[in-house]
């Protein structure tokens, strides 16, 4: 008993709805509701009270109210999980393509591998 709950706080636990989803995939989905997609972007300027946010090992959102930005990454990352703290190495005053990310477990101190972003999506509530 003690150490499966052991596992359950090293490696996280990621709740999924019955039709095999997790919570962050079915809340993002939610999310974008009634949202359209628009052109991908390079960079997206960063706002110092907004972060990324991790969804599943390949996807990151970034935004809220109107816009909410969506970066899939090309391959899953295996050191992102949701509850994960994100570690961004960004070049400049914005989110890019190619900047690295890793997560970090918490109780943990050695981040996971690093992985390239991809291009950000926007999408927009319609006017």
């Amino acid at each position: 008993m003690r150490a499966s709950f052991l596992a359950l706080l090293l490696f996280g636990c990621a709740a999924t709805t019955p039709h095999g989803v997790s919570r962050e995939q079915s809340d993002l989905a939610g999310d974008l509701a009634g949202r359209s997609a628009g052109q991908p972007q390079v960079c997206v300027s960063t706002v110092r009270s907004q972060n990324l946010r991790i969804v599943d090992p390949q996807t990151l959102v970034y935004g809220h109210g109107r816009t909410i930005w969506v970066n899939r990454l090309r391959d899953p990352c295996p050191g992102l999980r949701p509850f994960d703290t994100l570690i961004v190495e960004v070049r400049g005053a914005q989110y890019c393509r190619g900047d690295l990310v890793r997560g970090l477990t918490p109780g943990t101190t050695i981040p996971g591998s690093m992985c390239p972003l991809g291009d950000f999506v926007p999408y927009r509530l319609p006017r």
